[in-house]
């Protein structure tokens, strides 16, 4: 069974930035006071700049950027019936009802006609399990892969969101840029999101949905692929398998966003000889580290479910 954890998903604040916008509405008024922020057509390759605060990228901040797109692209494309955080209690809530109703069932007391209703009920519950069943599953393998790539590695340049009937075939795409050469790790268990990695996640979720991210029309159920661009050495063959000459159809256009840390953007501003951080622009990696990197695809994709939409979605 999918254990308890909702440490996948967006904290409070970032949820609350999308969870009542209908799905298909455009958002062209909505007003961006992101300090540092590019706009599009400006930054270099159509990306999208989004600078952080934060002296260097730690595995935290990595990890819930990666896992709070991930989650708004589900939503917003109306792969899941509701934010991945509310179906996590739904889905927890569901087991621990199943659980209590079994315990009531085995006390002999219960008269008939109760029997009978906890029966019907745990039949229910049941069935609600085995429809979340598959999703949450996939979400957990999703976010463990993610951690196990970022425990694995400190190097992780790119990662692509990609939603469609297989990678080679997308519908949408969501490129994530991270302008650096090394994630500072912490430890296989360093993913708490604290305040930096809240504003950047924040941030990027206001960009998207700026963008217009998710107003076309419903693509209906498909799936959603994680593939990253990483040091060639990596070994993680239960989550990831080496697609070194991947490429997607030229005719989606993605949404692009590049992420940017204090030290990058002090030495950009002020270019030296001290590079205490190591950290670089884009020519700055094509020159080093890209030579040594390619793409790896998540082996768990996550499916979206069918549900009846309304109609304002």
């Amino acid at each position: 069974m999918f254990p308890p954890s909702t440490s996948f998903f967006p904290s409070h604040f970032s949820i609350q930035i999308y969870k009542h916008i209908p799905r298909k509405t455009a958002f062209p008024s909505l007003s961006l006071s992101l300090a540092g922020m590019e706009g599009e057509g400006t930054s270099e390759m159509e990306y999208t700049e989004i600078e952080s605060s934060a002296d260097y990228f730690d595995s935290s901040i990595l990890f819930n950027i990666i896992n709070d797109v991930s989650a708004f692209v589900l939503y917003m494309h109306q792969q899941v019936p509701s934010i991945l955080q509310d179906m996590s209690i739904e889905f927890d809530t569901l087991h621990e009802e199943y659980k209590e109703l079994g315990s009531e069932l085995a006390q002999n007391e219960l008269k008939a006609s109760s029997r009978r209703k906890h029966t019907g009920r745990m039949r229910e519950v049941r069935q609600g399990i085995k429809r979340m069943e598959k999703l949450m599953n996939s979400v957990s393998r999703f976010q463990a892969a993610i951690k196990s790539l970022i425990s694995e590695t400190s190097n992780v340049q790119e990662v692509l969101l990609i939603l469609g009937a297989t990678p080679l075939r997308p519908q949408y795409v969501y490129e994530l840029c991270f302008s650096h050469k090394n994630v500072v790790v912490r430890g296989a268990d360093y993913f708490v999101k604290h305040k930096a990695a809240e504003v950047l996640s924040r941030k990027a979720i206001r960009t998207l949905i700026s963008k217009d991210a998710g107003s076309a029309s419903y693509p209906g159920p498909t799936k959603l692929f994680l593939l990253v661009k990483a040091p060639s050495s990596i070994n993680l063959p239960l989550h990831f398998i080496p697609k070194r000459e991947f490429r997607y159809s030229k005719k989606i256009k993605p949404f692009k966003l590049r992420f940017k840390c204090k030290a990058q953007i002090h030495q950009m501003n002020d270019p030296g000889p001290d590079r205490e951080f190591q950290v670089g622009n884009s020519d700055d990696l094509a020159n080093s580290s890209v030579e040594d990197s390619i793409w790896f695809q998540c082996r768990h994709a996550i499916k979206g479910i069918a549900f009846n939409r309304s109609d304002e979605d």
